[in-house]
């Protein structure tokens, strides 16, 4: 009953985030820090399985007599953590739009294997969200330096690969299928650690940054020109207007 419930009410917590947290298609913000956050924001939530492999495994019936136990990433199928680190940032986005792109493909493929409407609108809600994510990698890409040549992000025909494995057997077909999604939720993972590398970064600079210290500078001295003015009034006590007796 609970995993009804949670099925009925995640597609719109996941259009909930896409639409909060994401501009719109097409327009891109001109701040790095909200862009990051946004893009750290994705990059969390797509992580989750239960925002995809977990739709896949149930409605495959690898849930039952261990099967799901199967449903191992294949090494290669995805760039590593590591990998992804020794990217530049530029590079970096790069691969992780080309990848997505590569990850719609195959979605698209995959839903020929998922008979309930259902399941395939929870689906569509996850490329929505795919898009959406690639649509901020580009904005990114742009306020990078050198960002002049950013080319558009990499257009994807949901209908133009075929199934990656035709020869497979059915069974054989959904394994390949699991592991592959576990493998997207592990890069996505990778990626939000990426771009978490890139906040405290960006933290960091913000602190040690020399227009940072000018301005606590100059809020030191605006602090001081006050106290000094405010010093006499303070300094004069009750009664000390009265002149001295016999004075």
């Amino acid at each position: 009953m609970q995993a009804q419930l949670l099925w009925r009410t995640l597609p719109s917590l996941v259009l909930g985030l896409l639409f909060l947290s994401m501009p719109a298609m097409g327009s891109c913000s001109d701040k790095y820090p909200e862009l990051l956050g946004q893009l750290q924001k994705q990059a969390d939530f797509m992580q989750h399985t239960n925002t995809l492999l977990d739709l896949y495994i149930r409605s495959q019936g690898l849930d039952k007599n261990g099967l799901k136990e199967h449903c191992r990433e294949r090494p290669g199928a995805f760039p590593s953590k590591d990998a992804l680190q020794r990217l530049s940032r530029r590079v970096f986005l790069r691969t992780l739009d080309t990848t997505l792109g590569h990850v719609l493909l195959r979605l698209a493929a995959l839903e020929q294997d998922i008979p309930k409407a259902q399941d395939l609108e929870m689906l569509s809600v996850v490329k929505l969200n795919i898009r959406g994510f690639k649509n901020n990698i580009h904005c990114m890409a742009q306020l990078l330096p050198g960002s002049s040549e950013t080319t558009e992000p990499t257009p994807t025909s949901p209908g133009a690969s075929p199934s990656p494995t035709p020869t497979l057997d059915t069974f054989q077909r959904r394994l390949e299928g699991c592991r592959f999604l576990h493998g997207y939720h592990r890069f996505m993972r990778s990626v939000g650690q990426v771009f978490r590398e890139w906040g405290k970064s960006l933290s960091r600079s913000r602190r040690h940054s020399p227009h940072q210290g000018l301005l606590k500078g100059a809020r030191r001295m605006q602090l001081s020109g006050r106290n000094k003015r405010l010093m006499p009034r303070v300094q004069l006590a009750p009664g000390s207007h009265r002149g001295a007796p016999g004075g």
